[in-house]
This record gives C-alpha cells, sequence and structure tokens, in this order.
C-alpha cells in the first residue's frame, strides 16, 4: 500500500503531538473511524474539518485542499493483503461473506448495503480471556432497481 505524502505529514504529526484519533474525535466532532480515513485519503473534509485537522496537529493549515479534494478511495492492491490485522477482514469476508449475504438478502431483498451512506464504529470490549475488537458497521440499504 503506497501512503500518500499528505498522510505520512499527518501520520508523523500525530505521533509527535502523541494524540489518538479518539481526541481528534473530540476536535472535529467527527467519529475517529472517519478522522483515519480522511487521513489516510479514503475520505475528503470539509475546509473547516481540515484546518481544524491540520491545527490539531500544528500543520500548516494551507495544506487543508489536499485533505478537502475528493480521493481516490480503495488503496489496497488487489493482491490478497499481509498486514495481518487486514488480513484477518479479507478472511472474514472470504469466510462469512455468502452468508452475510445470504442472510441480508433473506432480510431486504436484492440489494446491497451502502459504503457511502454508511457508519462504523470500534470499541474496546474487556474480557477475562483477552480483550475483544467490537466493529459496528451500520449502512444503509440499497435495493437494486428494476427497468
Amino acid at each position: 500500500m503506497a501512503i500518500s505524502e499528505i498522510t505520512e505529514k499527518l501520520l508523523k504529526a500525530k505521533k509527535a503531538q502523541g494524540i489518538g484519533f479518539a481526541e481528534l474525535e473530540k476536535v472535529l466532532g467527527r467519529d475517529e473511524v472517519w478522522i483515519a480515513a480522511v487521513i489516510y485519503r479514503q475520505a475528503a473534509a470539509s475546509q473547516e474539518e481540515a484546518e481544524k485537522l491540520l491545527s490539531a496537529l500544528g500543520l500548516d493549515i494551507a495544506e487543508a485542499g489536499a485533505l478537502v479534494e475528493p480521493p481516490l478511495k480503495g488503496c489496497l492492491d488487489g493482491a490478497v493483503p499481509v498486514d495481518p490485522l487486514i488480513y484477518r477482514f479479507y478472511e472474514i469476508v472470504q469466510v462469512y461473506g455468502m452468508p452475510l449475504k445470504a442472510v441480508i438478502h433473506e432480510k431486504f431483498g436484492d440489494g446491497i448495503m451502502s459504503a457511502i451512506d454508511f457508519t462504523m464504529d470500534v470499541e474496546k470490549e474487556a474480557d477475562p480471556k483477552g480483550d475483544r475488537v467490537k466493529i459496528t458497521m451500520s449502512g444503509k440499504f440499497l435495493p437494486y432497481k428494476k427497468w
């Protein structure tokens, strides 16, 4: 995965400032996953959001244009991802993709879940056997049209 120059600057500044995504959520009033998507150039910020983000990270707000411009989405190569965390999502889709599709179609009909009208939340759940990752995705159902 190639990381853009602005992403590198933002991540370096985030690390230098010791700021987490949850702290940026408080500054911007947007979800931490969405903020990470802006930083990785998978979402576009408004001018105001871009300036708040850059200011929080101690960067020049003149760079806001790079965060406002609609990005080219989808940053992973066509090959199977090798990063273990990202690979697990690939594995989940490989194993549970068809079952999820079947259940969604049974409940909603023929259509898709929007990745545009969409939210995602990541939570840490304490568990005596080891902390758990809880991911909640919510996307608008879009039925296929007949014509």
